[in-house]
């Protein structure tokens, strides 16, 4: 069985771990409808539409 020699430093481990933080989140699409920013395939948050039709009454 392996078994490190040394223990995994702070920095090598928070280093490892920040390349993952930087990564941005993808697939947001555009609305057609209001123009705003959503994710696809589903309701619109800000104006309720989804496929064209108004689907949730938002205020």
């Amino acid at each position: 069985m392996a078994v490190p020699k040394r223990k995994t430093s702070k920095a090598k481990t928070s280093g490892r771990k920040a390349a993952n933080m930087k990564k941005s989140v993808t697939g947001v699409s555009i609305c057609p409808q209001c123009h705003e920013a959503k994710l696809p395939h589903r309701v619109c948050p800000n104006c309720g539409y989804y496929d064209g039709q108004d689907v949730v009454n938002a205020e």
